[in-house]
């Protein structure tokens, strides 16, 4: 870290010169289309800005303290199609709030703490189709003033406090209804009364998800004769027997789509068994899904018994041993089995089915032959399955395959070139180990083809007949793959309908003339990551459709010595960046055509000359024929010239960081901050700022807003940037959370070292270092300047017991509220609460 001294001479001459620019006028949103979109996420609006044109149709005023709507709120904007009024702090809309709002589609109120909502809150919306009320404390859905919303399709009322079921009368007045959501509520019964109302006027396309209820009880026969598009039912039940008299009580129940289990990171059933289904042979399903159950049955024959006649089955992360012993009239079209851990491949045999997916299941190392006659879709991946004879019709059950993907497996023996395979359009093994490739063509039958990705398969191509017979193949993927002496062959005289070519990675070192000569349809080639030592226009002046072409990464040095106006007249974008150019006079025509070919080089000014030693590391745009014809003297005093330069742009760079801190600094400087604190830590101890530091300032009192980067930094901007213009610009001090994390982390480093140019320079600020655990004098002695900090100056420790959590807190409390503007009013509670603490002690 440079001393603050030497720092301060650094920044004299940025100073000054900032102290004579003019700032710009504050806008608080984001304009992201012209007229139509305005983002004002997080500027701490009490009011909607009044310079928002009325023509805008999505507004997003999301994380403002905005706390009450009132009549006629958003009038001025007739054209409002979505509206995000997330974290708002909203406690009261009022009646005719959204009036004027015909073109509204979309609503979206999450995280508001509504207290009172007029009965004529939602008046206006004639046009409403999504509305999203969760976290919002509703209760019920009686009350709810939605009565009229007609148009609405999506309700979204989750995490809130519903404690009923009860589906109100007044929806039979949503006949377009087709989702509801009202998961992670406090719903524990269902009874036949609840559900009246989709007795009287079915949703034929409703789906109802209720994850995250603790249900205990569904009423026998209350769904009897409901029909539902979905029902979702996940993490639900505490026990299998729950679960068991829940699925019960759906008897009667007709569902396009149902789907049961937990989720990943929150389990409730344990020792499940078998007989918790069997209520499913009761309903009538369309499509099964079932996820996330860590004891899964033993025999799941019976199981599936009940589920014979649905169309669509998935098992996500179910550990079953097998498959055997189907029974024979199961009617299944689709079957997706992820993750679920067989200790060997099922061997199947199912006429109807046409999409099967078989993915990420690590048990079983061999393919067993399958009889899937009807079979469409095959996805095989991730696996490491090995696969002794590939591929024909009799390999995998079925001649009306269209889609394979065998993609990240293990060994993969080409004995069949595709027989009885031909209506194959899209077929990839990437990440596989091909053998036998080079025997003979391989792909001879697949003239049907559209789709091929062989990249990383370790194939050496020898054989030129490799790909015979793929005429209507549009996309080839080859990557990292090589070829015979690492020259690229005519391969390719058959793929007159190509349109994209990727060959990366392929240690190519130079290129057949006649390679192309038969691509004329071909849009974009990758050449990149290869070897290659000129730009040779040859292989590529067939190329009538060329658009783009890709050869970054390579070693080129120049052209070959053609003239470089044959490349394809249709070609807009050239990546050349990430050569090895030799900038000197022998190549000036090659230097020279790159500058007038900017337009048609992707980052021409990335383009850096690595030879002659006095060019190196230089833009090739800055090499000038002039310096050919001139004496030494002048070359020498251009070299040097050029040298100042570099410096110059070098001290720039490297304070460049500092430098938008010190404009910040006078920007900012004489407002209020949004933040009382900004937090510099480790991800590695974001549990302790999250649960600790978060919940005990932002949710005591006094309460403090605390900066965040996972909450608080924009999204799209450098991270950089975001540290600088969000956390130190707009803060009133820096927590920094010492750790043996923190010292390891380059982030962290970086933004301490901000931190201490924000603290020179701005006379309001103050750094409080909090040390969460004893460390190592010889680790933190590594940052040395923090080393010294930490000797010199006053620290929190973190203790985890009673006392010290009492001492820790009062006294970061203190430190924070060291020029806290705030209000007579605040200012009693805080001290009241300072009463009831020392009390309590």
């Amino acid at each position: 870290m440079m001393p603050p001294l030497r720092l301060a001479g650094t920044l004299i001459p940025a100073m000054a010169f900032l102290s004579c620019l003019k700032p710009e006028s504050w806008e608080p949103c984001v304009e992201v289309v012209p007229n139509i979109t305005y983002q004002c996420m997080e500027v701490n609006l009490y009011k909607i800005p009044d310079n928002i044109p009325s023509s805008t149709e999505n507004l997003d005023l999301s994380f403002n303290p905005l706390r009450y709507l009132g009549n006629r709120n958003f009038s001025k904007f007739p054209e409002l199609q979505v509206l995000d009024l997330s974290r708002c702090d909203i406690q009261a809309i009022e009646d005719d709030a959204y009036w004027g709002l015909n073109h509204l589609s979309t609503l979206i109120l999450t995280g508001n703490p509504i207290q009172h909502l007029g009965l004529g809150a939602f008046s206006g919306l004639s046009n409403l189709q999504k509305l999203v009320a969760v976290e919002t404390n509703l209760d019920s859905l009686e009350n709810f003033p939605i009565g009229h919303l007609k148009t609405l399709k999506e309700l979204n009322v989750a995490h809130n406090l519903i404690h009923s079921f009860k589906i109100p009368g007044y929806f039979s007045n949503l006949p377009n209804l087709e989702y509801l959501d009202l998961s992670n509520n406090k719903i524990r019964n269902i009874f036949h009364e609840d559900v009246q109302v989709l007795h009287q006027m079915p949703l034929l396309n409703l789906s109802l998800e209720i994850s995250l209820n603790p249900i205990d009880f569904i009423q026998p026969s209350a769904f009897n004769g409901i029909r539902l598009y979905g029902l979702t039912l996940r993490n639900n039940f505490n026990s299998t027997n729950i679960m068991k008299t829940c699925i019960q009580g759906l008897a009667g129940l007709e569902v396009h789509q149902l789907v049961l289990g937990e989720f990943r990171n929150e389990r409730n059933i344990e020792n499940f068994n078998k007989s918790s289904l069997e209520g499913l042979c009761n309903l009538t399903i369309g499509e099964f899904h079932l996820a996330f159950l860590d004891d899964s049955p033993d025999n799941t024959i019976d199981l599936f018994n009940c589920l014979a006649n649905v169309s669509a089955i998935s098992l996500v992360s179910l550990y079953l041993n097998n498959l055997e012993g189907l029974p024979r009239q199961v009617r299944w079209q689709s079957l997706e089995l992820i993750h679920c851990n067989y200790k060997h491949f099922p061997s199947l045999a199912i006429s109807s089915l046409k999409r099967f997916v078989f993915t990420a299941n690590k048990g079983g190392d061999t393919f067993t032959e399958v009889v899937l006659p009807s079979l469409e879709y095959l996805d095989l991946s991730g696996n490491g399955l090995s696969f002794k004879s590939c591929c024909d019709h009799t390999d995998l059950g079925t001649s009306k395959l269209k889609y394979l993907d065998m993609s990240f497996n293990g060994v993969i023996i080409m004995s069949s070139n595709f027989m009885g395979l031909e209506r194959l359009e899209y077929l990839d093994f990437q990440h596989s180990t091909l053998k036998h490739v080079n025997d003979f063509p391989v792909f001879l039958s697949l003239k049907n083809l559209l789709y091929l990705d062989i990249s990383y398969t370790h194939i050496r191509v020898v054989f030129l007949g490799i790909f015979d017979g793929l005429f209507s193949l549009r996309v080839l993927k080859m990557a990292g793959n090589s070829f015979l002496n690492n020259l690229l062959p005519n391969i390719f005289t058959n793929l007159t309908d190509l349109t994209f070519l990727d060959l990366t990675h392929c240690q190519l070192e130079g290129v057949s003339p006649m390679a192309f000569d038969s691509l004329l349809h071909l849009q974009s080639l990758n050449m990149s990551h290869n070897h290659l030592l000129v730009l040779d226009t040859a292989p590529y002046k067939h190329l009538q459709s060329l658009q783009v072409l890709d050869c970054s990464f390579n070693r080129i040095v120049a052209s070959k010595g053609q003239e470089l106006q044959h490349f394809p007249s249709k070609l807009t974008l050239l990546n050349l960046t990430q050569n090895e150019f030799a900038c000197t006079c022998e190549h000036q025509g090659f230097l020279q055509w790159v500058k007038d070919q900017r337009r048609l080089l992707v980052e021409a000014e990335q383009m850096i000359c690595a030879t002659p030693s006095d060019m190196q590391h230089m833009p090739v745009l800055s090499f000038r024929n002039s310096t050919c014809q001139v004496s030494k003297t002048t070359i020498s005093v251009s070299v040097l010239s050029v040298l100042v330069v570099s410096a110059v742009v070098v001290l720039v760079y490297k304070f460049y960081f500092h430098l938008m801190l010190l404009a910040g600094c006078k920007k900012y400087g004489r407002g209020e901050s949004t933040y009382d604190a900004f937090v510099i830590y480790s991800s590695q101890d974001e549990d302790w700022v999250r649960n600790e530091l978060v919940r005990n300032l932002e949710e005591g009192v006094p309460s403090f807003q605390l900066c965040l980067h996972y909450r608080d930094f924009i999204p799209g901007v450098a991270i950089a940037a975001n540290i600088i213009q969000e956390g130190f610009h707009k803060s009133r001090k820096v927590i920094v959370v010492v750790s043996q994390h923190f010292i390891q982390s380059r982030w962290c480093i970086f933004e301490y070292e901000i931190a201490q140019t924000w603290q020179f320079l701005s006379s309001r600020a103050g750094i409080i270092f909090i040390v969460l655990q004893k460390l190592e004098k010889s680790l933190l002695q590594q940052q040395v300047e923090l080393y010294r900090l930490l000797s010199r100056n006053t620290y929190l420790e973190w203790e985890d017991n009673a006392l010290g959590r009492h001492i820790f807190w009062r006294r970061l409390r203190k430190a924070l509220l060291d020029g806290k503007p705030w209000s007579p009013e605040a200012a009693a509670d805080a001290e009241n609460c300072q009463q009831e603490a020392t009390t309590a002690t």
